[in-house]
């Protein structure tokens, strides 16, 4: 690399330790949630399958494979997962706790770049699961894209 050559700036998804790590984290994750006061009515009747879905699509949201759009859903098909489900926001808060706190015992990166980014987008994702749940129809187009989100205002990982 010469001196003018910017170093590549990895992907939230390689920064956070790839597939394994997302597919750890959801995994034990949902274990925390099956034993939780709060979530547990919401998931009890959740799918062997359902915390790899929510891994591979979390995993391609920051810029991971395409595993769960190529084959496992798309974002349209997310969406309707939700409907009628009638989440709260004491349901989202305490979603984002325990994942957060799952992310903390698994060591997941702490720099402050990659948990802002990540904290922004579980905000931005339980805000518009919250919104979809207590909805009877999907609104939104049926082409709409996956989401990708990125570093954001940091622009990469803490290298200090």
């Amino acid at each position: 690399m010469t001196t003018n050559e910017k170093p590549t700036i990895p992907t939230l998804y390689e920064w956070a330790g790839g597939m394994q790590a997302f597919e750890k984290l959801f995994d034990q994750f949902y274990d925390k949630v099956l034993a939780d006061d709060v979530l547990e009515p919401v998931f009890k009747h959740m799918s062997p399958q359902h915390r790899l879905h929510v891994a591979h699509f979390v995993a391609e949201v920051l810029g991971g494979p395409k595993v769960y759009s190529q084959s496992e859903g798309d974002h349209f098909n997310m969406i309707k997962k939700h409907l009628q489900k009638h989440l709260t926001e004491k349901h989202r808060k305490r979603w984002i706790e325990l994942l957060m706190e799952t992310a903390d015992e698994l060591t997941l990166p702490a720099d402050p770049e990659f948990r802002s980014a990540f904290m922004a987008y579980l905000e931005w994702g339980t805000r518009i699961a919250v919104i979809n749940s207590n909805m009877d129809n999907v609104t939104e187009d049926p082409n709409v894209p996956m989401p990708e989100w990125g570093w954001g205002v940091p622009g990469g990982p803490y290298l200090g």
